[in-house]
Parts: structure tokens; sequence; C-alpha cells
């Protein structure tokens, strides 16, 4: 008799989610009934151009902005990069970054700093939250040597999913005469995301974390602010951002991020409920303890650190019986490598290496934390007796 395939229980909502239908429907028509390039004065050309402008404004709407504020790029981590080089560009200032950052943020940071750019790496406390006051502190550090030409620091934690308030920190930026930066890539359909109320000069967004398509994001750029294009090329995005659009993905893109909007605050009490019911049944396993549990956090993620495994020998354990969730960060090689925004909270490599994120979306429900728990407690049981061989 043939085994049967376990159940796939998907708990990695915040490396990316499935094109829902209404979206996929959307974006459906502009591969070939709306297919002209929108950068052509013909018909077909400017039928494109009215739904790439036409999703310029949804999306605005969605994000509290103003359509002429929206950038279309390939994802976040383009529209990370153009604010962070675009920002050095203008100003021979520092950087003050969060040591927490999307990787996006970090390396273009450090790509800056190896030209000899001055970076200054705000640290966070040992639950994963940023203070003002260490931001202040690198801030000062910068006024008297040149001054401070960007401060980054992301919404939602892509990996703990401890909130940092956009607000304060545009507020403390400015006072400095530094730019303001803010990912809200995870934060975009849990919480409420407002660019105008943000503070913020710049904010990303990536459709493909929303149930839309992978390969389409915005940068939200402040009004009166003009960064240089990232890329050379054409005159694309008032020449901010050259290159075709790609119109279905662009469509895909206004249409996840007007449903995440519009469904935001039923969606965020739902997965309260959800982020609730899995680390109170998963925290009485021994050994298991939540990554972050002193900070104010998002609705999105649970941190779990366990005691006595091998991170790597506990993943394929969770995946084999059909439990989908990410501890760190994937090389090419395919092994793990520790995750950096747990190093930074003081975790040692061993367990930040033995620590797994387990993310909610529209898949997830109470009875599916439940299931997974279950199959948790057995592959935490399974891992540590392979260490112990």
């Amino acid at each position: 008799m043939q085994a049967s395939e376990p159940t796939e229980l998907y708990f990695d909502h915040a490396a990316t989610t499935p094109v829902r239908d209404e979206v996929l429907a959307e974006m459906l028509p502009h591969f070939a009934a709306t297919f002209g390039n929108p950068s052509s004065v013909h018909r077909s050309g400017q039928a494109a151009r009215r739904v790439l402008e036409e999703s310029r404004e949804r999306v605005a709407a969605a994000l509290g902005a103003h359509p002429r504020e929206v950038l279309f790029t390939s994802g976040a981590t383009e529209a990370d990069n153009q604010a962070v080089f675009g920002a050095a560009a203008l100003n021979s200032g520092g950087l003050v970054v969060s040591a927490t950052e999307h990787p996006a943020v970090l390396e273009a940071a450090r790509r800056l700093a190896a030209h000899g750019r001055r970076v200054d790496y705000v640290q966070p406390d040992q639950h994963g939250a940023l203070s003002e006051e260490r931001f202040r502190l690198a801030l000062e550090a910068q006024a008297g040597a040149g001054g401070t030409a960007l401060v980054a620091a992301m919404y939602v934690n892509n990996e703990t999913g401890v909130l940092t308030q956009p607000a304060a920190l545009a507020q403390l930026a400015h006072e400095y005469g530094a730019l303001f930066l803010c990912d809200a890539v995870q934060a975009l359909g849990v919480e409420v995301v407002n660019f105008a109320e943000s503070g913020a000069d710049l904010l990303t967004v990536s459709a493909h974390k929303v149930y839309g398509p992978k390969g389409a994001g915005a940068l939200l750029m402040r009004r009166g602010l003009e960064l240089p294009p990232l890329l050379a090329g054409g005159h694309q995005e008032r020449g901010y951002r050259p290159g075709t659009h790609a119109v279905p993905a662009i469509a895909g893109l206004a249409a996840a991020a007007t449903l995440a909007a519009a469904e935001q605050p039923a969606e965020r009490s739902r997965l309260a409920g959800v982020q609730r019911a899995l680390e109170q049944a998963a925290l009485p396993i021994p050994g298991v303890s939540l990554n972050g549990a002193g900070a104010n956090r998002s609705v999105r993620h649970s941190n779990l650190a366990v005691e006595g495994v091998d991170g790597e020998t506990l993943l394929m354990l969770l995946d084999e019986a059909g439990v989908q969730v990410s501890a760190g960060s994937a090389c090419a090689a395919g092994s793990l490598d520790p995750s950096h925004v747990l190093l930074a909270m003081g975790l040692t490599r061993e367990q930040a290496k033995a620590s797994v994120r387990f993310s909610y979306g529209h898949a997830t429900d109470e009875a599916a934390a439940a299931s997974a728990v279950a199959v948790l407690a057995g592959a935490v049981g399974r891992a540590r007796a392979a260490v112990a061989l």
C-alpha cells in the first residue's frame, strides 16, 4: 500500500504568497488584448498607457499617496536600492540604518561604506525593538562629521515581525536634515500603510507579498524630491525608472494593493487569532521560546527558537511532514546562514540557526496552526534525537 502524501501546511507567507484569483483575472487581458508598449503613441500603446496610469492611481489610493509619488519598479529590492543610492547621490552625508533591515537596504549601505561613505548601524535590544534614542545617538554622532543623508528603518521586520513606527523616526530624521526610508513590504495588508501620514520621504512595497505577481513593486517618493535614476535608459516613469513597463504585473500590483488595503482591518484581526493560537500551543513544548517576545510585534510572524536541535534538520523534518516554514537565509548551496536579525538581537549562531519562522496569510487559520504545532512537537523530538546520536 502506497503511503499517502502529507497535507501541505504553508507557513511561509513572509517569503511569498500565491497570486489571488481576482488579481490574476485583472492581469490576464494585458498579456494579449492590451499588449501594447505604454510608451508608444498609437492606439495599442495608449490603451496600455491608460492601464498603467489607472494602476498608478489605484496604488496611490491604497497607500495614501499622490499618483505622482508612485514609481513602478521590478520589486522592493530595486526600490530599496534606488532609495539608498539615490539619497546618497543627493547628499554627501552618512547613513543611519537599522541593523535588522532587509539585505536590500543593508547590502546597498555596505557597498556605499566600501567606497568611503560613513554608515552607522543601529542595534536593536534583545527583543528586536529599535529605540528612537539609539537613532538619535547615531544622528548626533554624524552631525559633527558632515551630517546624515538617509535614515532607514523597516515598518515590520521580515523575520520577527517586530514593529517600528515610521512617523516618529521620520520626524527624528528630518530634525537632522536627513531623508527617511521606510521599507513597508511586510506591513502592507496587516498594518495601516499611509504614505502621507507616515512622514516618510521614501517607502517601498512589493506585490508578491500580498497575493500579487513576482516582479512588480513600487517606490513611493515624496513630491518635490528628485532622486537620480538607478538605471540608465529611457524616459519611463518620468526618467526615474527607465525600461519598458511590465503592464500585466503592474496591473496585478494595483489589484493586490487595493485588496490588501481594503481587507487590512479584518485580516489583521483574523491573523492575530492565528498567531495567538500557534504561539499558545507551541511555547509549552520544552525548550521552545519566542524571539521578539518582549517587543511590540505585528501579527504575521512567529519566530520560534528551539533548544537542542540542528535547524536544518528541523526544517527538513517539518517539510517532510508537510509544514513549510523558513529559517535564516538560504544560500546558493542550500545550507542555512544564521539570521542577521537574530544575531543582532544577541542570539548565538547556534541559537539563530535553530530558530524557525512561521508566517501567516490567507491559507492559514487556527485549525492549521494547531496541526502545524502537532507536527512541530514531533519534529523537535526527532531532531533532538538526531543530535544525540
